[in-house]
């Protein structure tokens, strides 16, 4: 287990707040629903005297100490599944997810998932919501994901992408032939029907993905998408909503049409590609405890170097 041990002093001109707002405030580095938590099971003093009423309230210059220990929240087993590290600190890692790694255990994948590899990596993952994970790929796609390893960390990185201030750019290649770049708004919720899957429809979340042209071919283009928001399935949907569904998508693709003039080689090649085309190339943020703006970059997978490669050489031919 983790200790933690916090002490401070609400501010003067707090009189009437909620302990648990006040306590917020204070203690910034941690969500309000964990300082509830900690208020609830007994673990906060107000000016040495325990308090366990989050709507409890102050008065202005009480005293304030936590004295808790962080316990497994999570039970899932460590396996020793190789991930690619490029980045780790005390308080993140960030990853290279490879294509078929599914990010989280649930119905069907309790094992040899991201969350598997990371508690084999570092077991006080198991001490976080979701085991630090923040935020997804999904199975197929490939990657650079951030992890929180402490508490503070995972606080900061939640908080930094509730106000779109982490900076998640990709690659990938679309049906079309696109003449420009611009931006898709357009609100995506759950399919009302097939509830796997996600959709734009109205009453939706809103939902932003920013696109600009890489390269262009006469049939594909390849895309570096930039998301404001991070809806499930973001831009696999907005791009099949756009009538440019992404190569290989299984679920929002829609039925492989041959284009005109192409060799019967070529769209083998090109239906061979069992994937969504999409890859996580660049990841920026602020650093929960140096504050540093820290950006990395991942090159596209091989996978995906053979798929350009291939456009490339049939639109030589065409």
């Amino acid at each position: 287990m983790t200790e933690i041990s916090l002490q401070g002093q609400i501010k003067e001109n707090a009189e009437g707040q909620r302990l648990d707002q006040a306590l917020a405030e204070l203690f910034s580095d941690y969500s309000r629903s964990r300082i509830q938590q900690w208020i609830k099971s007994g673990e906060v003093s107000v000016n040495d005297q325990i308090v366990n009423k989050i709507r409890a309230k102050v008065y202005g210059n009480e005293l304030i100490k936590i004295q808790t220990e962080l316990e497994a929240e999570v039970i899932w087993d460590a396996e020793d599944i190789s991930i690619d590290i490029v980045h780790e600190d005390e308080d993140i890692i960030v990853v290279n997810k490879a294509a078929g790694l599914v990010v989280h255990p649930a119905t069907g994948n309790w094992h040899g998932t991201l969350v598997n590899a990371l508690l084999n990596h570092h077991a006080d993952l198991e001490q976080l919501p979701r085991a630090g994970i923040v935020h997804r790929l999904d199975k197929d796609t490939t990657g650079l994901m951030v992890v929180a390893k402490t508490l503070k960390a995972h606080t900061h990185l939640v908080n930094e992408l509730q106000l779109r201030n982490v900076n998640r750019q990709y690659i990938c290649v679309v049906n079309g032939a696109l003449t420009a770049g611009g931006m898709i708004d357009q609100p995506i919720n759950r399919h009302p029907v097939k509830r796997k899957q996600m959709t734009v429809i109205e009453g939706g979340k809103p939902s932003i993905t920013h696109y600009r042209i890489e390269q262009r071919f006469s049939y594909y283009t390849v895309l570096r998408v930039k998301l404001e928001t991070g809806r499930t399935h973001q831009i696999r949907v907005h791009m099949s909503w756009f009538k440019h569904p992404l190569v290989g998508d299984p679920v929002y693709g829609g039925r492989l049409r041959q284009p005109p003039g192409v060799s019967s080689g070529f769209m083998k090649q090109i239906r061979n590609f069992n994937r969504q085309a999409l890859h996580a190339t660049k990841l920026g943020l602020i650093h929960p405890t140096s504050g540093e703006q820290m950006t990395w970059d991942a090159d596209i997978p091989e996978d995906m170097k053979k798929l350009i490669n291939v456009l490339e050489q049939e639109e030589q031919r065409l």
